[in-house]
């Protein structure tokens, strides 16, 4: 197996953002950010997912902010795993306080995400994290009444199903074998 590490910058006129990612990490990250609940959700990710983050994201406003760390994080994240043979599918349940969400992913090149989060922005993330990763998300809200919480959950879980999912196996888990692209 090859070392799963990565680092990619993105600069546009509305943000730049520089991200450096560990598949293979602890959970350690480093993360300076101009919008403070990104930044929380980006470090809680680090720690249930067990990838070390080092990021520095700034931008215009929230919305260009939030979309390109999204875009970013799922372009880099599909960088450093590579191509060898992983497990690809994990489901994580996390409950924080009032909220219970349940994380359901396929790391396969068939991007598709859909997602309950009561904050367009975020869901917004996680559409953006899912189709530049190149991933089958699907985060579903079972219970919940606080935004927070609800969305601290779903960064919880998307963590922990991806740390799952990407063990290392022997061979694809495919019926149709390794898919060849001419």
């Amino acid at each position: 197996m090859s070392c799963r590490k990565a680092k990619l910058e993105r600069k546009t006129k509305e943000t730049q953002i520089v991200i450096e990612l560990n598949v293979d990490g602890t959970g350690k990250y480093d993360v300076t950010c101009d919008d403070q609940f990104l930044k929380h959700m980006i470090e809680t990710f680090s720690r249930y997912s067990s990838m070390d983050i080092t990021m520095t994201a700034t931008g215009d406003n929230d919305h260009h902010l939030i979309e390109d760390v999204g875009i970013t994080l799922g372009k880099v994240f599909a960088m450093a795993l590579g191509k060898d043979p992983i497990e690809r599918m994990a489901t994580s349940t996390v409950v924080m306080d009032d909220a219970m969400v349940m994380t359901s992913l396929d790391i396969v090149d068939r991007p598709y995400c859909e997602v309950d989060c009561p904050d367009p922005l975020y869901a917004h993330f996680m559409r953006s994290f899912a189709m530049s990763a190149c991933m089958t998300l699907h985060i579903l809200l079972i219970r919940g009444f606080d935004d927070h919480h609800i969305i601290e959950a779903s960064f919880k879980s998307m963590g922990a199903a991806l740390k799952n999912a990407v063990v290392p196996r022997g061979s694809e888990l495919s019926t149709k074998d390794t898919v060849m692209e001419a």
